[in-house]
């Protein structure tokens, strides 16, 4: 059977990895495709350089539009990433006829479903298992191997970047800026950050998570999205003395009144097996009705770990590709007319757990008004622990010298988040509560 024919926009490091493990495993993968997969034609603005990689049977050019064009292509790989020029390419891809695969979560949790849309209507397929977690196939899981399943929730460590620098924090008691240092030094942060530690990159992918586990469009406008900017080393340092670990994680829930969909940091147990992924590796939990709970783990970036996603949705279109549209798996997951139009609720009525540290004055009957305001707003108090600021450091002394404070950590029972904003509020007005209280969502996950 002749091979399917493969164009790729873009030979950086996902590119570059692409191109060499079809290469390398390209029996094996003839083996399971039925048919072999070869890159024939690559677009990318470093011609001379690519040229030399790729070797004289591959059309190399600095313009993508010709990839499109060209006849014999039946794929085409979009590794460009953003929401400008690839988003234009990908819509001319579908509208040509060709399947698209693509690693670009950005663009897809922003702009995913008028791609899908036009894709169905074309009658090809849109794939993106690379777009989630590098190397984890939990697109597939998700769309294909629970597909018997009514999925309850997931959470996820999908950005290895900040569970790098939590590591860092926790191991080493470092603050938030040295560890940022570190990963950069180590090149698991870009030079600008921003997308990792403000936890927009997690909200993409997060947001594609949602809409495949419970059929909805994706929405990453109503997303939740808190970065780890504002941890400290005493925040994971008392976590851990209560029995848990802080995570930067990326939550969607199905619930009686809509779907939570929101990324920030999160205190969990330390017993349970994600809290124990560590440095830039990436985890995913999913509770289905009648799987109970499921946990993939694995790197969730990289050229190669990438690439092996990148390769499957190859293989999976190399499979379909004379197959009936109506037959193939929906791009999320559901039927596109069986869609679902759940609300995705505002954050300040989402149900949780929370841990609160409030730096205070060390004076009798502080503590006494602080959960006199919890009782008065409906909040419980699961758990309450006090120390004295310089337990915490040596670099805090200097800012207790003036006036003895003391570190109160509160972690409540569930409550709604708009109670607790509330309570804050309250809180944050005594003239004993020194700084800023520091709130960090708490799940149990079991």
């Amino acid at each position: 059977m002749k091979p399917i024919q493969v164009g790729l926009l873009g030979m950086g490091v996902v590119g570059s990895g692409t191109f060499n493990v079809l290469k390398r495993n390209q029996e094996e993968i003839r083996r399971r495709a039925g048919r072999g997969i070869e890159i024939i034609h690559v677009a990318d603005l470093n011609v001379e350089r690519v040229r030399s990689w790729v070797g004289p049977d591959v059309t190399v050019t600095s313009d993508a539009r010709a990839v499109i064009a060209n006849p014999d292509i039946d794929i085409v790989v979009e590794l460009i990433g953003g929401c400008t020029i690839a988003k234009t390419l990908v819509l001319e891809a579908i509208a040509a006829g060709k399947h698209v695969v693509t690693a670009n979560k950005a663009l897809l949790a922003v702009h995913g479903t008028e791609i899908f849309a036009a894709a169905s209507a074309r009658g090809v397929m849109v794939a993106f298992e690379a777009a989630v977690a590098g190397g984890i196939p939990i697109i597939k899981a998700l769309r294909e191997g629970l597909t018997a399943n009514r999925i309850e929730w997931v959470a996820g460590i999908i950005n290895g970047t900040t569970n790098f620098i939590l590591s860092e924090m926790r191991d080493k008691g470092q603050d938030f800026g040295v560890a940022l240092q570190e990963a950069q030094r180590l090149g698991y942060a870009e030079a600008d950050p921003t997308f990792d530690i403000e936890g927009i990159d997690a909200a993409h992918k997060a947001t594609l998570i949602s809409a495949i586990a419970f059929g909805i469009p994706v929405q990453f406008d109503r997303a939740h999205i808190e970065g780890i900017t504002r941890l400290c080393a005493a925040d994971i340092h008392y976590a851990d003395q209560l029995g848990y670990r802080v995570k930067l994680l990326g939550m969607t829930k199905r619930t009686a009144h809509g779907v939570e969909l929101r990324v920030h940091p999160c205190l969990i147990p330390s017993r349970r097996l994600i809290a124990n992924v560590e440095g830039a590796m990436n985890a995913v939990v999913v509770q289905g009705d009648a799987v109970g709970t499921t946990l993939y783990y694995g790197k969730g970036a990289g050229s190669e770990p990438t690439a092996s996603a990148v390769i499957a949705d190859l293989v999976d279109m190399a499979r379909l590709h004379t197959a009936d549209a109506a037959q193939r798996v929906p791009h999320l997951a559901f039927q596109p007319n069986a869609m679902s139009d759940l609300a995705v609720l505002p954050m300040d009525q989402v149900v949780t757990s929370y841990y609160l540290r409030l730096r205070v004055a060390d004076e009798t009957g502080v503590l006494a008004k602080v959960t006199a305001i919890l009782a008065q707003t409906g909040i419980s108090i699961d758990a309450v622990l006090q120390r004295q600021a310089h337990e915490i450091g040596p670099a805090n002394v200097a800012e207790v010298a003036e006036v003895a404070q003391t570190d109160v950590i509160i972690l409540t029972h569930d409550c709604q988040e708009a109670r607790m904003n509330a309570a804050m509020a309250q809180m944050q007005a005594l003239p004993s509560v020194l700084q800023p209280i520091i709130r960090i969502r708490k799940e149990e996950l079991a």
